[in-house]
């Protein structure tokens, strides 16, 4: 039998700021029994922390895990400029952090190198420089560089590639359908069992607490329901009374075929973001943008000729910036419908009228995976509120940013 360490109370209160008891989440006749619905990133990863930490976990997943959002995803590890304000550049710090410990214990390849990026425009460029200075004195080693420094960072660069840019020397990047798989097989190794092709139905109470989860595949005993169901924007009102205001974009993913390693740093450039995976794959990505013709929710174009469209038109603006890529050959064309809490901020918490239901839904689920994982399994184990997860409560007032 796998042996189950308690979370260490220690470095997480003392990172993580006091916390406040709210209850006994023991169960009352042995180990804690939590159902995790979602086995993307997220729910892959609250899922191992839990197990990890002695609950009885079952994940399910009505497709299977990474299917969705996750498998669509670009895979950068950053507390960039964009994350806004300090409380939530630091929780992203935090799960910059994380990576190098999962790195370790899971074996998951991860890309560490940095990254650079950089915009069209002086005043972007100047917006950028104080996005910059700022992370810099909320601890974030990230600076503006100039050409030399750029032409030595990534030699393969083309010649009239940027003349600054902002290199985040801490950023990663992972592929997230083998981070969530390792993931669940760590969880697998603490007890964690994992069902695919079964979908949330229902709840069913004793009395005003949680009784069991219905599913399409039976129904399953559960003491804690955690909904990681990112775009799925049902299923927080249905099943837990707490309507979560998503804006859910899409987002084209391309990946090449494995070609010879090119390129060791994450790029972010006007409208085209790159990196190449440890097995050699490139990954080309865009900021979210309307798709003409595109079916709400479809994760593949309505034609290949479609698809191949957008994968040219991706390649090409790659290609001006790493001019290797020239001769690429695409593997694969996918949408990816990113979860988006219209505050840009994570949901994360006890529904406040179902406290046994922990919503868990985030953009930048890649970055913050580690410490959602470990943050939200000490709240469902201990019953203990986090304070650092005070502004991301499923009960706050939600105004579009």
């Amino acid at each position: 039998m796998p042996t189950h360490p308690r979370l260490s109370r220690r470095p997480l209160l003392a990172l993580l700021g006091a916390s406040a008891v709210a209850g006994c989440a023991r169960a009352e006749n042995g180990r804690l029994k939590v159902v995790v619905a979602g086995a993307g990133i997220i729910g892959a990863a609250i899922g191992y922390f839990l197990s990890k930490n002695g609950a009885k976990v079952t994940i399910i997943e009505k497709d299977a895990p990474a299917a969705r959002a996750t498998g669509k995803s670009f895979g950068w590890i950053n507390a960039s400029w964009a994350k806004q304000p300090r409380h939530y550049h630091s929780l992203s710090q935090l799960g910059v952090s994380g990576w190098a410990v999962l790195e370790e214990e899971l074996g998951i390849p991860v890309v560490h190198g940095g990254s650079l990026e950089w915009f069209d425009g002086k005043a972007r460029m100047a917006a950028l420089t104080q996005q910059i200075e700022e992370q810099q004195t909320w601890g974030e080693p990230s600076r503006m560089v100039e050409q030399d420094t750029i032409a030595s960072l990534v030699p393969s660069l083309a010649a009239n590639g940027p003349s600054s840019a902002a290199f985040a020397e801490r950023d990663a990047a992972v592929d997230p359908v083998a981070a969530t798989r390792g993931l669940l097989s760590g969880a697998q190794k603490f007890g964690a069992e994992i069902i695919e092709n079964c979908g949330l139905e229902d709840v069913a109470l004793r009395g005003a607490r949680l009784r069991s989860v219905i599913t399409s595949q039976g129904e399953l005993e559960a003491d804690r329901l955690v909904l990681a169901t990112g775009a799925a924007l049902d299923l927080p009102a249905t099943l837990a009374g707490s309507a979560v205001p998503q804006e859910v974009t899409p987002g084209v993913i391309v990946i090449t075929k494995a070609r010879p390693m090119v390129l060791r740093r994450l790029l972010a450039g006007p409208d085209i973001y790159l990196h190449q995976l440890s097995d050699g794959r490139i990954v080309l990505g865009e900021p979210a943008r309307p798709l003409p013709g595109v079916l709400d929710r479809a994760q593949r174009f309505p034609d290949d000729a479609r698809a191949e469209q957008e994968a040219a038109r991706l390649l090409a603006k790659a290609a001006a910036i790493l001019p290797d890529l020239k001769d690429a050959e695409i593997a694969d064309v996918s949408i990816g419908w990113r979860p988006m809490p219209i505050d840009g901020h994570p949901v994360l918490g006890p529904a406040p009228l179902r406290p046994d239901i922990y919503l868990a839904i985030t953009h930048s689920g890649v970055t913050l995976a580690p410490a959602i994982g470990q943050l939200a399994a000490y709240e469902i184990i201990e019953d203990r509120a986090i304070s650092r997860l005070a502004p991301y409560r499923p009960g706050r007032a939600f105004t579009a940013a």
